[in-house]
């Protein structure tokens, strides 16, 4: 199952594998002002565009972060409130007194006494957002078990109660609006892995940039980098990234190590297009650990992930538990979004003036990369 918390100042999930996955999230922002260069090779990369037929996903059972429940429900969100229905007609329940509904800003537990038995109907350990506990109201309607709980984010629409995947891949889009996401991160098959599994459950395009680069060229990442260098591999990568800062709807997985883009401080500039994330490893032995180390990576400045939108810390990788990570992302997204409801409509201005690199500090229409001012604020 999965623990979810919030703090300030940076977004980070952390995950154990093969032991039940776990995450930790938070989220922030950074500012790269560098342009750039253009190299004359840099037409026949743009022109690749992303093809429609990479997606080959076997089906897996989801990573729900809540356990099913054993009773059925009829569940309605709507006028800023979500309404559960419970079928207790067959429980033989006698009155309102052997009924028991624990909420509070994340969870709901709901048990009844039957047959002198006391029975959980339902225990959901993650909501699919907040609501205000303290304003709960349920009561009896014939055979039904009504509760009504008031949503903090009024506006957001909930698929269903809980926070598992079907709910997530279904409520997200409306908080993304189209933007991108950027996959970063040391491994290049772990940023495909997780952005295919992202692609398929949201209906966006996965997109591959090793793919790209290697059917623009003709020959392998690999080959390239022994022949040419890391950096002129990097540098393409940023091509084709320019090249995609357009398109909406895209789970783009970007070169892992040092081979990327995303490895280098001034390569930056189209990344800040969609919502970064950073899949990193961790040594981190639990949870906290992996927050704060999170933390130092991103005060410390040292690598350039660290400018990501959000962090995902994973304790080991299992390609089993490629759902498990995706839904971390998700999550931390989620949070990150409704944390910042601005941050969407932000991205889509600063791809409509040109990615001109002055992220997040958004100069006015006319500013110039190039000149030595400083964008205004």
């Amino acid at each position: 199952m999965a623990a979810m918390s919030i703090a300030a100042a940076t977004t980070c999930c952390s995950s154990s594998f093969p032991s039940n996955p776990s995450w930790h999230t938070t989220s922030y922002s950074h500012a790269t002002r560098l342009p750039l260069p253009r190299p004359a090779w840099r037409r026949s990369l743009l022109a690749a565009s992303p093809p429609a037929r990479r997606l080959r996903i076997r089906s897996r059972t989801s990573a729900s972060a809540s356990p099913a429940t054993a009773y059925d429900y009829e569940f309605t969100d709507g006028n800023g409130e979500v309404e559960l229905r419970l079928d207790i007609g067959k429980l033989g329940i006698e009155s309102s007194r052997d009924v028991f509904v624990d909420v509070d800003d994340m969870s709901i537990l709901i048990r009844a006494k039957s047959d002198g038995t006391l029975r959980t109907l339902m225990n959901v350990t993650t909501l699919f957002d907040r609501v205000k506990s303290s304003e709960t109201i349920w009561f009896i309607d014939e055979e039904q078990l009504v509760v009504n709980l008031k949503k903090v984010e009024q506006e957001l629409k909930w698929p269903d109660i809980d926070e598992s995947w079907k709910s997530l891949t279904s409520g997200i889009t409306q908080l993304l609006t189209g933007i991108s996401i950027h996959i970063v991160g040391d491994s290049t098959d772990i940023n495909e892995l997780v952005a295919k599994e992202i692609a398929e459950g949201i209906g966006y395009l996965p997109v591959c940039t090793s793919e790209l680069l290697e059917s623009a060229t003709q020959k392998s990442i690999d080959t390239w980098m022994a022949t040419e260098g890391v950096d002129n591999v990097a540098e393409a990568e940023c091509v084709v990234l320019e090249s995609l800062s357009t398109h909406v709807r895209t789970v783009v997985a970007t070169l892992g190590g040092k081979q990327g883009a995303a490895s280098r401080f001034d390569r930056w500039q189209y990344l800040h297009s969609g919502f970064t994330v950073w899949l990193s490893v961790s040594d981190a032995g639990d949870e906290a650990s992996a927050k704060e180390e999170a933390r130092r990576s991103v005060s410390s400045g040292t690598v350039a992930y660290a400018k990501a939108d959000v962090v995902v810390k994973l304790g080991g990788w299992d390609p089993e538990y490629t759902r498990a990570v995706a839904q971390g992302c998700l999550v931390a997204l989620k949070q990150l979004t409704l944390a910042d409801k601005k941050l969407a409509g932000k991205k889509s201005l600063y791809v409509r003036l040109g990615c001109r690199g002055d992220w997040p500090n958004i100069g006015p229409p006319g500013w110039d990369p190039e000149s030595d001012a400083p964008p205004a604020i």
